[in-house]
């Protein structure tokens, strides 16, 4: 505000070099023909001389109120000699509208949460000023928390250059309504990750983990991780398993079969991670129990895949999974470790409704400073119950995790 005052101050001085002048002579306002004031009682000399009078005490002080004086004041009809006060009055208002839309914008993101108004008043903003790195976050907000696919790539855009703004070392005095510039970084990465994981859930995990890496509500959700988990199954782990299924099933195993379970191994260690985070987080709190089922459910199919079939160890997992960082996207192993587990890749990636997780992914943010972005766990992937070995045997424990119901786990 005080940013806005300024700006108002200077720019009426440069526009009306007479403004001064204006300021300091004797409050009068020219006598009105009767007929004027007869029409309109409001617009009587004396309350359009009290309303100017009131105008120059409030104009560098409290300029929301100095508009709607001078917004009253032009209401009236002009009369002689007011020629000087009209521009200056209509200057200032001019000002005063088009410095105030940031203020508005805010207003109607967080406040109103009316996304459509606030992204066009946002878009008028960034006309002029296309570096505005708080109407940038704003817009990202509003476009994602929208959940409107016409304003995907404007948000997107507008994401990326707050984030390039923000990484460049521009800064806001207040980062309101987040705590610091961290957690304001944390939500434009995941609002890309969250734009992003529909299409392209592999082209979102670097967003989604960045996102999470940052100090601030979303590394806390246990939502951030849920989506994290679904985006590694429903991207890479489909990916590599239906690669895997093309290129080495029914056939003998070969180093390079055993180099590509080694690279979906590790992708599965990534889902195991992500739903231990969920479920740790997800605590007792009732809004969480529903994914928190969902995704223990399918935490205990992969960990036993992974674990010969026994969830032995599985508890004190979880309970220790917060102390440990989250582990980044995974770089492809090209050799062979010393020793390869047994167990062997799905031969599918759906999950038991025989779809996509991708299609039941939901996005976007909570609302404002309040829980952060939340995304709605999907029905999530599990490993096959009919996995076989690379040269066509099956194993002696086929790994077989299965939920227990088919239906469509959803959170809130």
């Amino acid at each position: 505000m005080k940013k806005i005052i300024a700006l108002i101050a200077i720019c009426l001085t440069a526009a009306v070099g007479a403004s001064n002048g204006i300021a300091q002579q004797p409050a009068a306002s020219p006598a009105q023909p009767a007929a004027a004031t007869t029409q309109n009682p409001e617009c009587a000399p004396e309350k359009k001389l009290a309303w100017y009078n009131e105008f120059r005490q409030n104009f560098k002080t409290d300029t929301a109120k100095a508009n709607d004086l001078a917004k009253k004041w032009l209401a009236c009809p002009e009369v002689a000699g007011e020629e000087q006060i009209t521009p200056y009055l209509k200057n200032f208002v001019t000002l005063y509208e088009k410095a105030s839309r940031k203020d508005r914008v805010h207003e109607l993101v967080y406040v109103k949460k009316d996304y459509p108004k606030a992204l066009e008043l946002a878009r008028a903003v960034l006309v002029d000023e296309p570096d505005n790195l708080k109407v940038l976050i704003d817009f990202s907000w509003a476009g994602s928390a929208s959940k409107n696919e016409a304003y995907s790539n404007e948000t997107l855009a507008a994401a990326n250059k707050a984030i390039q703004l923000i990484e460049s070392g521009k800064t806001l005095e207040n980062w309101n309504p987040y705590v610091s510039k961290d957690e304001a970084l944390g939500y434009l990465y995941n609002a890309i990750g969250l734009l992003t994981v529909q299409k392209n859930p592999s082209d979102a995990l670097p967003s989604l983990i960045k996102a999470a890496q940052f100090e601030g509500k979303l590394k806390k959700l246990p939502f951030t991780y849920g989506t994290i988990a679904q985006a590694y199954e429903a991207g890479p782990y489909t990916r590599l398993s239906e690669e895997y299924k093309k290129l080495y099933g029914g056939k003998d195993e070969t180093p390079e079969s055993k180099l590509a379970l080694e690279n979906i191994n590790q992708i599965i260690d990534r889902v195991i991670d992500a739903y231990a985070r969920g479920v740790a987080l997800a605590g007792t709190e009732a809004a969480n129990q529903a994914a928190k089922t969902a995704w223990m459910e399918t935490l205990g199919g992969w960990y036993k895949f992974r674990n010969n079939q026994t969830v032995t160890g599985l508890p004190e997992m979880i309970a220790g999974i917060l102390a440990k960082p989250l582990p980044p996207f995974p770089s492809p192993i090209t050799t062979l470790p010393a020793a390869t587990p047994a167990s062997t890749p799905a031969a599918g990636s759906v999950n038991a409704a025989g779809t996509n997780p991708a299609a039941n992914m939901a996005s976007g943010p909570a609302p404002a400073g309040n829980t952060g972005a939340a995304s709605t766990p999907a029905k999530t992937t599990t490993p096959a119950a009919s996995s076989t070995k690379p040269n066509g045997t099956k194993p002696a424990a086929a790994p077989s995790p299965k939920p227990r119901s088919k239906r469509n786990h959803r959170g809130h």
